[in-house]
């Protein structure tokens, strides 16, 4: 795991910086987690979270200031020990200009921000979790189809790129083409994104690299997205039994997380652009407690049954 360099964290949040000294670029953030050091503070340091940021929310503020002068600062000297990689305010406090020193001195990095801190720490832990999040690159495009993130794969020239230009012509959004970084961010999601260096690019066999955006404006694409299904295109081929009810969900998986995977083969009439749209609006309404094969099964039943009683 590579990290999140300190410096980052806040640009992103708009915190504070108290300690000028420091370069926060060289810090590094390894764990998606943060700490909140009240015991730390009151002279417990088993088990701690030396990797975490640490937080000062108003339970450890209130107490802080409760010790005297000469005791406060010899509870901070402890801490300053652990090679903590930063201490974030809450609530806009500020320690004084010894704590700042003694901090500085360490290496240690002083912040503020302003929100409360239950909003702070579950702002911070969950934009880590994403940053800090478990990361491949497959070969493939993702499409934002009606909401549904769907993942288009296959060989290389199959027609993955005609068919996102098609379904970007209808109104759906492009998220990347050709490279696709998938991140788990909970066991029950993954979300894709473009590289910084192609995103909102297609590459078209014959005409080359068009900039999506430009062309088709900016509600044409999309940063990120979550990734609901797989559809893995592959040529036609007489002698494979292809599936003609979907009975049974078959699935692919990234990063140990199941994704639904439906295989398309490709035949020359085949309009790629609207089998991906029904996919994903089936993929929408069997979460929305409806299932086609389910329905049309039903239906039989009541209709052998219908039959049975005439005779």
């Amino acid at each position: 795991m590579n990290g999140v360099n300190l410096k980052k964290v806040i640009d992103y949040f708009g915190l504070k910086e108290l300690t000028k000294g420091i370069d926060s670029e060289k810090i590094k953030i390894l764990v998606p987690d943060i700490n909140r050091p009240a015991l730390q503070l009151a002279g417990f340091y088993e088990h701690f979270d030396v990797e975490r940021i640490q937080v000062i929310g108003n339970v450890e503020w209130a107490y802080m200031q409760s010790l005297v002068e000469a005791e406060r600062k010899k509870r901070f000297e402890k801490l300053f020990l652990f090679k903590i990689p930063c201490l974030l305010f809450s609530r806009g406090y500020e320690p004084d200009e010894t704590i700042v020193k003694m901090a500085e001195e360490a290496g240690i990095p002083i912040l503020v921000s302003d929100k409360i801190t239950s909003d702070l720490t579950s702002e911070v832990n969950r934009w880590l979790k994403v940053e800090l999040a478990p990361m491949i690159s497959v070969h493939g495009v993702l499409v934002d189809v009606y909401g549904e993130g769907v993942l288009i794969m296959g060989e290389s020239g199959i027609g993955k790129s005609e068919a996102a230009l098609e379904l970007i012509k209808r109104g759906h959004r492009l998220v990347s083409d050709d490279v696709v970084e998938i991140k788990k961010v909970s066991d029950a999601t993954l979300v894709g994104s473009a590289p910084d260096i192609t995103r909102h690019f297609i590459e078209l066999r014959g005409i080359g690299i068009i900039d999506v955006k430009t062309l088709f404006g900016v509600e044409s694409v999309k940063n990120t997205q979550q990734i609901d299904m797989v559809i893995q295109l592959e040529d036609w081929n007489k002698d494979t039994e292809y599936d003609r009810l979907g009975l049974e969900d078959k699935y692919i998986e990234f990063l140990g997380n199941k994704v639904v995977c439906h295989n398309i083969p490709i035949r020359p009439g085949r309009n790629l652009a609207v089998i991906v749209e029904s996919a994903a609006v089936n993929y929408r309404q069997k979460k929305m407690g409806y299932n086609a094969v389910q329905e049309l099964y039903k239906r039989i039943q009541e209709n052998m049954k219908k039959g049975s009683e005439e005779e």
